[in-house]
């Protein structure tokens, strides 16, 4: 794959705040050049920003109604009503449904408890009239729905005839009407004034039981144990790792590390990370939350979230051994599709005019459509919509490109849709069949009239230009400093130009696809290095011609404080 690599040396102006900024803080002017771009200019706020405090956390009364949802719990509890707590079937909404539940029964002593997730092939996304039916029928007054809801105005109005009230906890983006519920707790609304936009739906139920324990006394070291499932939620579900977001990461890492919940800790051994020295944002995306996942895709979110509430460690295994089971599952069916998918986009004889990707096939895997419509904007760089169908309906996932909001080209085809809703660069949609034709056209007009030419080529931002030299422990250490990484706070990407073989790179892995490197630039300082699945530039490599490297900084498991270098592209330095 040839990348285009977006670089803009830093100016004069940038050098000279980063080389006082550094004399204050003691740390590279590289890395101080990095913080200024993150709009972090002095030494206090880098000291916030190293160091996060809990006491950071924002009053969660300064969201709307969150003082309504509060009176309305306590009210619901002093009566001794039935509550039930709904989420969606993925991680964020099956952490959540897992965090409130798990802190009233067990914080608050609070039994008369049940959680809901629904089917996603029989009921799909959100409040369904077959979840309201059961909340009916077993008794409930008060639902909280959490990481859904904001569009389920039809549904709660059928609950609300039904008696039942509704506290929504939601992140999603809303539409003009809201929905009838009792509270709906939500930083997107457009009377909104709390200061962060972008908690997770768990986040969003953290702070409804922060502000509930905080009406009843308790005191704010009952809510850390809460914080494991809020990082998990955090990072799989690609909310910006700053501000609020930050801290609640950086001390969920902690819980997750020192002190994970029963059903964390069963799937932490299960993913065989359970030797690892300190688990990262990258565990979680890559490990945790796909196996999380896999229960709502395959199976049910509902026994995900019965391992999270878990607390006995055997029994949690259990369950995590089968949730891994529908994750192998997952993946071979995420494989077949993909190629299916790749068959049908090859066979495009307009491809190159197309600025989306839009394919509907009635046979594909409702679950996995998300994870296809991913791999679809990574291979050809196109914002991506992959339908199937379930009964009459025409149900998919989008997934876009860097800088571009596909939630808004969706928003542009409303018309034409029965149920829409995500982010910026995820959503999911249905539709009537009849209409997937239509929406493909129109879908397909708003992206090509509004994406850059430069969204839909393959590039890579590179943040610094290192020499090897630059590379020491002192450097490494203080770059960890910025962890835990995500959006918005993303791993740096450096660069080095002008590196030769020293001798001792070779092709490794079982298909020989990989590169083990062994490098030396213009300081005649030498590295190591791994470039994963990229063998095709071996010959150049051993040229004994000059090659210019991209590639973040990786920990050593051989040599701790030494890092490796995950070289994410090689080109010639001609």
């Amino acid at each position: 794959m040839n990348f285009r690599w977006n670089y803009q040396p830093p100016t004069q102006d940038l050098k000279d705040r980063a080389l006082e900024l550094s004399r204050s803080l003691g740390i590279s002017p590289v890395l101080c050049q990095l913080l200024i771009k993150r709009g972090i200019t002095d030494p206090v706020q880098a000291e916030h920003f190293f160091n996060p405090q809990l006491h950071e956390l924002l009053d969660p009364y300064l969201m709307n109604d969150m003082e309504t949802a509060v009176d309305r719990l306590n009210l619901a509890i002093e009566r001794g009503e039935r509550i039930l707590v709904y989420g969606d079937y993925d991680v964020d909404g099956t952490t959540a449904v897992a965090l409130v539940y798990n802190f009233l029964k067990h914080q608050k002593g609070y039994d008369n408890l049940d959680y809901y997730v629904p089917d996603r092939n029989n009921e799909g996304y959100g409040v369904s009239h077959q979840g309201v039916d059961y909340a009916f029928e077993t008794g409930v007054g008060l639902v909280i729905v959490l990481d859904c809801g904001i569009k389920a105005i039809e549904e709660i109005a059928y609950a609300k005839e039904k008696g039942i009230d509704f506290i929504v906890c939601d992140h999603h983006v809303p539409d003009d009407e809201l929905p009838p519920a009792v509270a709906i707790l939500n930083a997107k609304r457009r009377d909104n004034e709390y200061p962060f936009l972008h908690l997770s739906g768990c986040g969003v139920g953290f702070k409804f039981m922060q502000a509930f324990a905080m009406s009843n006394g308790l005191p704010p070291s009952v809510m850390f144990p809460l914080l494991d499932l809020v990082a998990v939620s955090t990072a799989s579900d690609i909310v910006p790792i700053m501000g609020e977001n930050r801290v609640l990461a950086y001390y969920g890492l902690q819980q997750l590390n020192d002190n994970p919940c029963v059903g964390l800790k069963a799937i932490i051994k299960v993913c065989e990370l359970d030797d690892r020295k300190e688990l990262t944002i990258n565990d979680i995306v890559f490990k945790i939350g796909p196996r999380l996942n896999a229960s709502g895709r395959l199976h049910s979110g509902k026994e995900a979230v019965e391992l999270m509430v878990e607390t006995d460690f055997e029994r949690a295994l259990e369950i995590a051994r089968r949730i891994n089971g529908y994750n192998e599952e997952r993946k071979k069916q995420d494989k077949e599709m993909t190629r299916e998918a790749n068959q049908i986009v090859d066979n495009l004889n307009d491809l190159s005019e197309k600025r989306s990707i839009v394919l509907y096939n009635e046979e594909w895997n409702r679950g996995v459509i998300g994870i296809v419509a991913s791999r679809l904007t990574e291979i050809y760089y196109r914002p991506a919509v992959v339908l199937t169908r379930t009964g009459d309906v025409a149900t998919g996932s989008a997934r876009s490109v860097a800088g571009f909001d596909v939630y808004s080209a969706i928003e542009s085809c409303k018309d034409l849709l029965e149920n829409f809703g995500g982010h910026t660069y995820a959503a999911g949609l249905s539709m009537k069949v009849e209409n997937v034709e239509e929406f493909q056209r129109r879908f397909e007009e708003y992206v090509a009239d509004n994406i850059l030419p430069d969204q839909v080529e393959a590039s890579i931002d590179i943040d610094a230009e290192l020499t090897f030299k630059d590379i020491t422990e002192t450097f490494y250490r203080d770059l960890n400093r910025f962890q835990p990484f995500g959006p918005e706070n993303h791993k740096p990407i450096f660069c080095t130009r002008r590196v030769y073989d020293y001798g001792g790179s070779k092709v490794v892995g079982r298909d020989q696809e990989h590169i083990k490197m062994e490098m030396i630039d213009s300081t005649k300082k030498t590295c190591k290095g791994i470039a994963f699945g990229q063998s095709r530039n071996f010959s150049l490599i051993r040229s004994k011609s000059s090659f210019d490297i991209c590639y973040t900084l990786e920990e050593n498991n051989f040599n701790p404080g030494h890092p490796i270098l995950q070289i994410d592209n090689i080109k010639s330095s001609c």
